[in-house]
């Protein structure tokens, strides 16, 4: 027993060194670059093919082919990464959305690659770099995470690196080339990437999904040393590879062997899911930003237009074209419906919902599972039902299973809600999936009446529209905007009133039902339940091309399960995740999306020349043009010779001033809305930012807060709110304890608030914007009210239905404030309402104020500009360090010294 223990600990031992090397180079790349590299396994599994080609196709001798493959090959794909996808990322500072697309374009763009080149099947004879001596391979492992850390602690680079990673501009400012240390931490990642292949490689059978997983599932090395410790992630690695090793001698018996055997297999994927659930803040900064949270740079990168009328009539004949084919081509065909009804399910969850999920492939998995247990009558407690009704059921058993994924959602942004959605994914997959006691001898049969491809094709088209039609409800309405609302700017949603932590739950929901119904129509289509169709590598390669084609388009997920399928079956097994991974990774140099660069670059090389005007005509031109003006007409700008501008949607560039004079608001009775702090305390990190502050907003007068940059005005302002909660203290609103009500409820009793940086539905109108805030805030006229605040901040006329990505400052402050007014607040809280306007916009912006808190609107400002607080508040409380060291009438304390 000795001896065995003994040989299970050497290999789980070997097993751990390699999942080190994996953490080592996460780390580094994250720690020099602040990205997680998904396409570490990617990069892993093409240096092994590398190796392999080297070796065995070309008959190289091992030691300069592994040289060649870990010194060249490796760090120059590292150092391509970095120069031609990520850098330029960097340089737009895009946040960590679009670098996590990115990252995920170059992992599916390598699968697909190395498909393509060396074919799908598994290949059993790598060549083995190191001895077969685990001691040789933790040796190795340890080396390297020592010279690591010797670098990183005692030498100049390692200086530098710390510096970029704790404050990349105030690096640079003090003269480093941050550009430079990015490239060497890709280099070694990558390195350490071809590593961990090489070595696993020889013990396993190399093919290019296989691989990249089983590294993707080690990457719970690395979360678990919350992407910054080198010694944790080793220790850890070993540990996980040790006890993985040892539990293959636990046989408990009973019905449960077969699952306990299953977790003490894939002890790494119950690793990821722990950590990727216990790190919440991963990826996350500690401060309270006032930025989004949400991911909406990244899903509308473009968006196929959904308008377009033509665009649908193609699509529809695409899709009605098979029905008119031969019998045996609709074998392919019948996949294409199914498949966009899962993709649907993206554009919920993601494109409309700005939730990054990864694990959408477990659902379908799930749904097509459900349907054949269902129909073969083994599911525990039914009964054997009919094809349709057991595809019905089995959507209505998975859609609940969306709250998995849905409930870490709640506290989670970005890379951990990436992480923690993967992680479902993939122990879905190794935990039912891949084990026989749930999936041997599963059949799948097509519902009676519909056997054949064409009738089930048929069926398919039916299904797949009711889906369009519901997802299509969905994103329309008052729903559809608070899901927008919520993916642009997930704290200013809140604040509008947007139920978030409900609406991400029933996004998840919702999502979860449309794979599941795409899942069990795919497996119908297939007659089979393929565990390999729901692989969560596949998952990837679906979030992917979603995203890249139009996260918030119906008509991207109908394209992309056509090119999905059609270049699969038409060009073999990694075409479409090859052309999927380059439009991923062109990500970052098109910034409006492939299909609009497309048909710019279509417009430009098919236009015709426009016709120049001679200069007699341009004087001409220009006679008619005034003699128009003058008679009150509309007139369009030109250069002379232009032709004649396509109409294009309201954007103008010189918005109306503000009102000087603006129309009463909708009055509350001045007792109400009066908000009160009472000894609040808040503390970071171990430091005490609020220590006993008292404050009362009253209502129908002005307040104003200020106070030097880190007297803990804005943590006191986020307690207000209730984006934050004080660590001791209460908050009242009329004597009503709010203290640990969320930021939607309380904007819903009346309390509304704008930020710091600005808080504005970059999909949306302006009119939507301001919308939002009343039908959330549960004004029984919605509409009027939204009418009213647009006319009170003069956004009326044209700009109403202008886009606000893109207008000016000075109209966004207009917006947000016009969105607070339009649920019509008690309380109204403002975190320095002039940044960013010029004198003018002050001026009339503080004609909106008073004309408010006239109306008995309890108002708080945040302010720096102390000449707007003099001329606008009744009452100034001053903080520092805080405490509020004075309060009084605002002549009184702007007298006083500044603390």
């Amino acid at each position: 027993m000795s001896s065995l223990s003994y040989d299970l600990t050497l290999a789980g031992l070997a097993v751990g060194s390699a999942a080190a090397l994996t953490g080592i180079g996460l780390i580094v790349t994250y720690r020099a670059t602040g990205v997680l590299n998904f396409a570490h396994g990617a990069v892993a599994m093409v240096c092994a093919y590398v190796l392999r080609q080297l070796v065995v196709g070309w008959n190289w001798p091992l030691p300069p082919a592994a040289a060649v493959t870990l010194l060249l090959v490796a760090p120059g794909i590292g150092l391509a990464l970095d120069r031609a996808v990520f850098r330029p990322l960097s340089v737009r500072g895009t946040g960590p959305a679009r670098t996590l697309v990115a990252s995920l374009g170059v992992f599916v763009l390598l699968v697909g690659a190395a498909g393509l080149l060396w074919g799908p099947g598994a290949r059993a004879d790598a060549p083995a770099l190191l001895p077969d001596d685990p001691w040789v391979q933790l040796g190795t492992a340890v080396a390297l995470a020592a010279g690591v850390a010797a670098v990183t602690r005692w030498t100049r680079f390692g200086r530098e690196l710390r510096a970029v990673v704790d404050n990349r501009p105030l690096a640079v400012l003090g003269g480093i080339d941050a550009d430079r240390v990015a490239a060497a931490g890709w280099a070694f990642g990558t390195f350490t990437a071809g590593l961990t292949g090489v070595l696993l490689a020889p013990l396993l059978r190399l093919d290019p999904y296989g691989l990249p997983l089983l590294v993707m599932e080690v990457m719970a090395v690395a979360v678990a040393a919350g992407l910054r410790s080198l010694p944790v992630a080793v220790i850890v690695a070993l540990a996980i590879g040790v006890a993985q090793s040892q539990l293959t001698r636990l046989h408990p018996g009973g019905s449960l062997e077969p699952l306990v055997q299953a977790v003490g297999a894939n002890l790494f994927v119950v690793a990821l899911l722990a950590a990727a659930l216990a790190l919440r803040g991963l990826g996350v900064p500690h401060a309270l930003p006032d930025a989004p949270h949400g991911t909406a740079p990244a899903l509308r990168t473009v968006r196929l237009p959904d308008h377009d009328g033509r665009a649908w009539l193609v699509c529809g004949i695409l899709f009605l074209l098979p029905l008119g084919f031969a019998y045996g081509d609709l074998r392919t065909s019948v996949q294409v419906p199914a498949l966009a009804v899962v993709l649907l399910s993206l554009v919920v969850v993601t494109g409309r919902g700005g939730q990054i999920s990864l694990g959408q492939a477990a659902y379908a998995g799930l749904g097509a599972l459900f349907t054949a247990l269902l129909a073969a009558g083994r599911f525990p407690g039914l009964p054997a039902v009919p094809g349709l009704t057991a595809l019905l059921l089995a959507v209505l058993l998975t859609a609940p299973l969306g709250l998995l994924t849905g409930w870490p959602a709640l506290r989670r942004h970005g890379l951990a809600t990436a992480l923690a959605t993967l992680a479902f994914g993939v122990a879905v997959s190794r935990f039912v999936f891949a084990q026989p006691y749930a999936t041997a001898g599963l059949s799948l049969d097509r519902p009676a009446g519909f056997g054949g491809d064409r009738a089930y094709y048929v069926l398919e088209l039916a299904l797949l529209g009711l889906a369009l039609l519901g997802v299509a409800a969905l994103r329309r309405g008052r729903t559809g905007r608070a899901l927008a609302a919520m993916r642009d700017h997930e704290p200013g949603a809140a604040a509008a009133g947007v139920p978030v932590p409900a609406l991400k739950l029933a996004a998840f929901t919702v999502g979860a039902a449309l794979a599941a119904l795409g899942g069990g129509m795919l497996g119908m289509a297939l007659r089979a339940f393929d565990p390999a169709s729901y692989d969560p590598v596949r998952g990837l390669l679906w979030f992917a091309a979603v995203l890249v084609l139009g996260a918030d388009s119906l008509l991207a997920a109908l394209a992309a399960a056509v090119l999905l399928v059609g270049l699969d079956s038409g060009a073999g097994g990694g075409a479409a995740a090859a052309v999927i991974g380059v439009l991923a990774v062109l990500a970052g140099r098109l910034p409006s999306g492939p299909y609009t660069a497309l048909r710019e670059a279509v417009a430009r090389l098919s236009g015709a020349p426009e016709p120049r005007l001679t200069p007699l005509g341009a004087r001409v031109r220009a006679r008619m043009a005034s003699a128009r003006g003058c008679e009150g007409g509309t007139t369009r700008s030109g250069t002379p010779g232009a032709g004649t501008p396509e109409p294009r949607r309201p954007t103008p560039k010189a918005p109306a001033p503000l009102a000087t004079k603006p129309p009463p608001v909708a009055k509350f009775p001045s007792s109400t809305g009066r908000l009160t702090a009472r000894s609040l305390h808040a503390r970071y990190d171990g430091f005490t930012v609020l220590d006993g502050v008292d404050l009362t907003v009253a209502p129908g007068r002005i307040t104003a807060l200020i106070g030097p940059n880190g007297a803990g005005k804005s943590t006191l302002f986020h307690c207000l709110c209730g984006t934050l909660r004080p660590t001791a203290g209460r908050v009242l609103l009329d004597g009503t304890d709010i203290t640990h009500r969320p930021a939607h409820v309380r904007a819903r009793l009346g309390l509304a608030r704008t930020f710091q940086q600005l808080a504005v539905f970059d999909g949306m109108t302006v009119a939507e914007n301001v919308r939002v805030g009343a039908e959330q805030s549960g004004v029984p006229d919605p509409a009027a009210a939204t009418g009213r605040a647009l006319d009170l901040l003069s956004l009326d006329g044209p700009l109403r239905a202008a886009p606000v990505a893109g207008l000016d400052t000075g109209t966004l402050r207009r917006v947000e404030l016009a969105r607070a007014l339009a649920g019509r607040p008690r309380t109204l809280l403002l975190d320095e309402p002039a940044a960013g306007l010029d004198s003018a916009e002050v001026a009339a912006l503080a004609v909106v104020l008073r004309a408010v808190a006239a109306d008995g609107t309890a108002l708080l400002v945040v302010e720096h500009d102390l000449d707007l607080v003099a001329g606008l508040a009744d009452t100034v409380y001053a903080m520092a360090a805080g405490r509020i060291v004075t309060r009084g009438p605002a002549h009184r304390v702007l007298a006083e010294p500044r603390p």
